[in-house]
């Protein structure tokens, strides 16, 4: 790409810049050089909590995980959201129950395997809340479950409250959990091989659901990983316009802000560390293939972060795991994590 084009990704990097403050940003951009050569952009901006400063707190145990649940006005809306996504008109049976003081069991139903974890309470409390209940944990959130039903929690409230968030609370609690307990068998599978680096999860979540996913991330241990679109670069073979586009974006971020570039190959990774990346993501690389360019990039960059990705499941995170990986980064933690089983009993007054 020419200086031409370096221009163009300036001033639409200057333009998306306007709207940044504490809060992660991300834009995407398509910059196209006078030779019509596409580059595909994506940049995350992180603010505070970033998930640079994240990648470094890889001492978690599975399933103990720390994950602050966000702020409550957030977690009512969402809550509302759901509610009327399966009640978008009233029932007429939920109804017929009417405001009867009720009390009911939320029941884990045996569990998931091992390392199945408890998460999601604060998403599920907030659906019961905003349908006029209260929520008192048996267990806590993050703990391990154990095989058979066993009680979680007690809800009370007005029966058409209880009946009318039932449904939605379980689905918060089997995905969430599921998710957890995904991530915390991850993480083990990475302690057990003696490997101290970071398990993060990816943006493949389900649509409107994805800050619960994250945050059961968490919950298992791993790390949520980028909340929302950014922390992508993908290069072509122009040397010369990758080191002028991190340049521009690197000019454009400020100094407080990493830069990640998804790589193919070790030369696309040396040159996006030498010209200024945080974050080399080696995205589809066979694990031989993926430790030499790893050892390479350490070698002459030892401060640049590398990060694996790409089809990594449990069965083959070994093959990823080495002394030149810090993060390695699993779709499957969420996009094929089986929910657990929860049910409702409402118990005799």
């Amino acid at each position: 790409m020419e200086e031409g084009g370096s221009l163009v990704a300036m001033g639409v990097l200057n333009a998306g810049l306007v709207a940044i403050s504490g809060e992660s940003v991300a834009m995407d951009v398509e910059v196209v050089d006078i030779k019509n050569v596409t580059l595909r952009v994506a940049i995350c901006f992180c603010g505070h909590g970033s998930w640079a400063s994240r990648t470094m707190a890889s001492s978690v145990p599975p399933g103990r995980g720390w994950a602050p649940a966000p702020p409550s006005h957030r977690l009512r809306s969402l809550a509302r959201a759901w509610l009327d996504e399966d009640a978008p008109w009233p029932d007429a049976a939920v109804a017929a129950a009417g405001d009867v003081a009720t009390r009911a069991e939320l029941l884990s139903k045996g569990g998931g395997g091992s390392r199945s974890v408890l998460a999601g309470a604060p998403f599920a409390e907030a659906v019961f809340g905003v349908s006029g209940c209260r929520v008192t944990w048996r267990v806590p959130e993050g703990a391990a479950l154990p095989p058979g039903r066993v009680v979680v929690a007690e809800v009370e409230g007005p029966a058409v409250g209880v009946l009318g968030g039932e449904r939605v609370a379980l689905n918060i609690l089997g995905r969430c959990s599921g998710v957890a307990s995904m991530a915390a068998r991850a993480v083990g599978v990475a302690r057990t091989q003696g490997w101290a680096g970071v398990v993060g999860g990816t943006r493949k979540t389900t649509p409107g659901f994805r800050l619960a996913e994250k945050y059961a991330l968490g919950v298992g241990g791993a790390d949520p990983h980028r909340g929302g679109l950014g922390g992508l670069l993908l290069l072509k073979d122009n040397h010369r316009a990758l080191a002028a586009m991190i340049l521009g974006v690197r000019q454009a971020g400020g100094f407080t802000r990493r830069l990640g570039v998804e790589c193919s190959s070790a030369d696309e990774a040396l040159a996006a560390a030498g010209a200024g990346a945080d974050i080399v993501l080696m995205d589809n690389l066979a694990p031989q293939e993926l430790h030499v360019a790893a050892a390479q990039v350490k070698a002459a960059h030892p401060r640049v972060t590398v990060e694996a990705s790409g089809g990594i499941v449990l069965e083959t995170l070994p093959q990823f795991l080495g002394p030149h990986i810090d993060v390695v980064s699993m779709g499957c933690l969420t996009h094929s994590a089986p929910a657990l089983d929860f049910a409702l009993r409402v118990l005799e007054p």
